[in-house]
């Protein structure tokens, strides 16, 4: 589950935010977590499912992702959804809480990768699709499938 990059290790990835979401705008940051919720993030135990990001207090955090209690951390582990801190620059904190002002745009992460031994987060600025259009998203997949579908039999023969 690696990006081609040299150094990217992809560890989870929200395939529903492709999906329930049209995508206006992605950025980087990094994340600020706990000892033990590094070691878990390193074995690949953390879930995206369902989690946004908000901007509170000039701060963008991200609420409802998901990292597993590390095995070894005993009574030092940490809660598995609390809020964490993402870390961005203070102008595209700006952009973002102007643009998440507008009606209609959220920020939702769309992966968490390793990046030179640094937890990373691919944030997104979303707008909201509506039920026609993943189903006019899902009509476009097939028809794209049919075509490649149809050039590899001309090929074959």
């Amino acid at each position: 589950m690696s990006k081609a990059k040299t150094g990217v290790k992809t560890l989870a990835q929200n395939r529903k935010a492709r999906h329930d979401y049209h995508i206006e705008d992605v950025y980087e940051a990094g994340i600020a977590l706990t000892g033990t919720e590094i070691k878990s993030v390193r074995a690949g135990r953390v879930q995206l499912k369902d989690s946004f990001a908000r901007i509170h207090n000039g701060e963008v955090l991200l609420y409802n992702m998901h990292i597993s209690p590390y095995e070894q951390g005993n009574r030092y582990n940490h809660e598995p959804e609390r809020t964490r801190k993402l870390l961005l620059h203070r102008l595209e904190i700006l952009k973002l809480n102007g643009l998440t002002r507008e009606k209609g745009y959220s920020l939702v992460p769309l992966s968490l990768y390793l990046k030179g031994g640094w937890a990373k987060v691919e944030l997104a600025l979303v707008k909201g699709k509506k039920n026609y259009d993943k189903r006019e998203d899902i009509k476009k997949r097939d028809a794209q499938r049919e075509v490649e579908r149809a050039l590899r039999e001309r090929q074959k023969v």
